[in-house]
């Protein structure tokens, strides 16, 4: 299949960057797992039309499978770093440039789905949610699905404008309730960064900073909102701010 497809002309070429990965095991050997650098690609795209013959069977004939297929190859990969290679199998059609191109956005995007799904599955855990019958589901998980959403939100702005102030989304009582909790002491006169606030909120929920370096995850995040919840209403009720009106409630 790929042979067939590096045949085809090349419908156009785009520079892509390329993150940074760290193997997580020394022994692993799999060329996906493999660390490599930081770095700009330049890539050629290709697509075509292959059929895929059936395996055999005895006693019947399956029948062939045409499926769309686009190449994706790094042009002057670095000797000493994995070489980028995607090769995507799409039923969306690929008869030109920008076809092909929609296919690679496409792709682009699909870890972020990914991070999605694990959020409604592990943070929200929706798959444990039992209601007997859809109709009773399907709201529920239109509520989960804004929940993920504000999560993946939070963790995205936080990595993309880590200096800025966390009130771009958390209220005073959430930040002041929580650099309280976290800090064991008096919340700072200016709200901490972005950056700053994501850690507290994932160390409610047992993050630990000085062992991991990188950003908490969404799972994480998602998880440390909910305490987040409980004790900034605690600090609306009972703390130093909290109105007379708050106090008799």
């Amino acid at each position: 299949m790929r042979e067939q497809v590096l045949t085809r002309n090349v419908l156009f070429t785009q520079t892509i960057q390329v993150r940074r990965r760290e193997a997580k095991v020394a022994c692993e050997d799999r060329g996906r797992r493999q660390p490599r650098r930081s770095r700009s690609a330049e890539v050629e795209v290709r697509a075509g039309r292959v059929t895929l013959q059936p395996p055999w069977r005895p006693n019947r004939k399956l029948p062939e499978v045409p499926v769309n297929v686009v190449l994706v190859r790094e042009l002057d990969p670095p000797y000493d770093d994995v070489p980028v290679e995607w090769i995507f199998l799409t039923g969306l059609p690929i008869e030109d440039a920008a076809q092909a191109r929609r296919v690679v956005q496409c792709y682009t995007v699909r870890w972020m789905i990914e991070v999605a799904f694990r959020t409604l599955k592990s943070g929200c855990r929706v798959e444990q949610r039992r209601f007997e019958h859809v109709d009773r589901f399907l709201p529920c998980l239109a509520v989960y699905l804004i929940v993920t959403w504000r999560t993946l939100y939070i963790c995205r702005l936080s990595r993309a404008l880590p200096d800025d102030s966390c009130q771009r989304v958390f209220q005073p009582s959430e930040w002041k309730a929580v650099c309280q909790v976290v800090r064991r002491g008096s919340p700072p006169t200016a709200p901490p960064t972005l950056s700053e606030m994501v850690r507290m909120v994932a160390q409610l929920e047992g993050h630990v900073n000085y062992r991991r370096p990188e950003p908490p995850g969404p799972p994480t995040v998602w998880l440390g909102l909910q305490r987040v919840h409980d004790i900034a209403m605690c600090w609306q009720l009972f703390g130093p701010e909290a109105t007379t009106e708050h106090q008799d409630v």
